[in-house]
């Protein structure tokens, strides 16, 4: 999902930004736009580009050689910690490198009892207080009108007390801290659901929130034979209710409104490698990171666009460069583990329990479109499929000689890890496969694709995650603490390779979904994608991505209309125009919420 920059100087009007490098080095950002972001988002005050990237590769490596290594990649952005850990490591300040959580199973007791709702909300500042977002599961309260015995009055459902976190956001956000994100998961089986999927139908409630359906397999069955479908809680039927009813009427929602998204929430456990010791409820607000509760993880993307290279008349690709960057970044990701600031003892305890990280990519548009792949076409999709393959299997390799080396996570069990169902999918090959039955693990899990907003912004707008180009060139509102500004922006592709791609309203629902799928296959954690759909998409095949999605193994999905509700319209400067409003939908960088113009 594209993601805005909360970070730029104010501007007026548009302003077009110098593209030529800075100074004499061509290591950082090359743009001023993407320097200022740089700037004002991860640098200590008087802090240079070097400056930073110094301090961040001094405090996560092991040795000069390492340290060289890593610097190396950082100095070029090919690869970029998430922005968390670019401001936090290495400074004084109280801040957390991780940019998730998921918070505590939260007990069905307002103020009595460990795990409370009171107790959680009081969890949830400390969190957004030190920079992490947040993700809940509701599941676990009462429905609306169940009788509360000790106080014999009735529950006001699960959904209402949403609007505590959702205050404890706002509270947060106005001390001057960066904006709080949440994520607020309801299990579809549970009674409010029907008032969950409608609840952000407004511009008034839960703005601090992201909200998904935790879909199961079993709901996705009768949607497809037509059989009824129970809402229960606590052991207890409440009702059956029609399951292609409901499912329209989340269906309905998501087309007007881009929410709530969807979890397939059984994939994620299924394919969990620690279905063993740990259940997913959750995920973190962007919903790439399924999380078990006190769950904590560490993202950080190769930048594709820095691998390529020309070669002649033609754009290279730089294999060998990638597989040496690969494990120079696992090292150094998994010392961010031991060297981090926690706002709570548990999510402590959690991370260093399974080592969590989350390795993803950004630019895949914008470096397969210069290398000739037209984004979505077969070409594409196998350069996807080589690149994720290529990062999966050298970060599984590189987490299991780290654990020959410091030993393997504490919750590493070999039989059961090996026996797990992403180990055994396809996706890692023979060798990796020796090499972790030879070693085991330093890292539960590996790789996760995010969003990369702002980061991607900083290394002078490279095309988003996954994500196709979205326009190339347009007017866009950056938002600063003293207000918006507004900056006339260029695609990476199109100013430094030359290369106009294909936007992503010229992409069909069927390509996003195979790019979606592709990256999915080889992703041991979750992917971060929207799914832009044109206005005139016939219903049966809007409902029918989802359905796709699921049977493709994909563990969520979000889509987002350019007719719908939420649509705006962005001022794209592209000279080539089209029939429908450039409109689309994602992830704020900063507040973590789903967004729409």
């Amino acid at each position: 999902m594209l993601q805005t920059v909360d970070a730029v100087e104010a501007a007026n009007p548009p302003i077009s930004l110098v593209t030529t490098p800075k100074g004499n080095s061509s290591h950082g950002p090359q743009t001023e736009l993407g320097d200022l972001i740089h700037r004002i988002k991860y640098r200590s005050e008087r802090e240079s580009f070097r400056d930073a990237m110094n301090r961040v590769a001094s405090s996560l490596t092991d040795d000069d050689e390492h340290f060289h290594a890593f610097r190396d990649s950082l100095l070029n952005m090919r690869f970029m910690p998430a922005g968390r850990i670019q401001a936090a490591i290495g400074t004084t300040k109280a801040v957390t490198p991780y940019n998730c959580f998921v918070s505590g199973t939260i007990e069905d007791s307002f103020v009595d009892g460990h795990g409370c709702i009171m107790d959680r909300a009081r969890e949830a500042a400390a969190t957004m207080r030190m920079g992490g977002g947040i993700g809940y599961d509701f599941s676990t309260l009462r429905p609306r009108g169940e009788l509360i015995k000790k106080l014999m009055s009735h529950s006001s459902g699960a959904v209402s007390f949403m609007e505590i976190f959702d205050a404890v956001c706002k509270c947060v956000a106005s001390s001057g801290h960066r904006r709080g994100a949440q994520m607020g998961v309801l299990r579809i089986d549970h009674p409010d659901i029907e008032e969950f999927i409608h609840v952000k139908q407004n511009e008034h409630k839960l703005n601090g929130f992201n909200i998904s359906i935790a879909i199961t397999d079993e709901f996705m069955e009768c949607v497809v034979s037509g059989r009824p479908f129970a809402l229960t809680w606590g052991g207890r039927v409440y009702r059956e209710v029609d399951a292609l009813t409901l499912w329209e009427q989340i269906m309905r929602s998501t087309w007007d409104h881009a929410e709530p998204g969807v979890i397939f929430i059984d994939s994620m456990n299924s394919m969990n490698n620690l279905y063993y010791c740990e259940k997913i409820c959750a995920t973190n607000p962007c919903s790439e990171q399924p999380l078990p509760p006190y769950g904590a993880c560490l993202l950080g993307s190769l930048n594709l666009t820095r691998f390529i290279s020309k070669q002649g008349t033609r754009w290279d690709f730089d294999w060998d460069q990638l597989v040496e960057d690969i494990s120079v970044a696992v090292r150094a990701m998994d010392n961010v583990v031991d060297v981090a600031r926690y706002p709570l003892y548990e999510q402590e305890k959690e991370a260093k329990n399974k080592r969590r990280m989350g390795l993803g990519v950004t630019g895949l548009a914008n470096a397969g479109e210069a290398l000739g792949y037209s984004y979505g076409s077969g070409e594409f999709l196998d350069f996807e499929r080589q690149v994720m393959n290529l990062i999966t299997n050298e970060s599984y390799k590189a987490s299991a000689l780290l654990a020959k080396e410091k030993g393997a996570f504490p919750m590493y069990n070999e039989t059961l890890y090996l026996a797990g169902r992403f180990v055994n999918s396809g996706a890692l090959n023979d060798e990796t496969l020796d090499h972790i039955a030879r070693y085991g693990l330093r890292n539960s899990h590996l790789i996760s694709v995010a969003p990369t907003g702002t980061i991607s912004m900083s290394a002078d707008n490279v095309s988003s995650g996954i994500e196709p180009v979205f326009a190339y060139e347009e007017d866009r509102t950056i938002n600063l603490p003293e207000g918006p500004g507004q900056y006339h922006v260029e695609d990476y592709g199109s100013k430094f390779f030359g290369v106009k791609g294909r936007t992503a309203e010229k992409v069909t629902v069927e390509q996003h979904l195979a790019v979606l799928a592709t990256a999915q296959y080889f992703t041991d954690s979750a992917v971060s994608k929207t799914c832009n759909v044109p206005s005139n998409t016939e219903w049966k095949d809007f409902k029918e991505i989802y359905l796709k999605a699921w049977q493709l193994g994909c563990k969520g999905l979000s889509t987002f209309q350019v007719g719908g509700k939420r649509a705006g319209i962005r001022n794209s400067k592209d000279e080539e125009q089209v029939d429908e409003p450039s409109s689309f939908c994602y992830i704020d960088s900063v507040t973590g919420r789903k967004e729409c113009e």
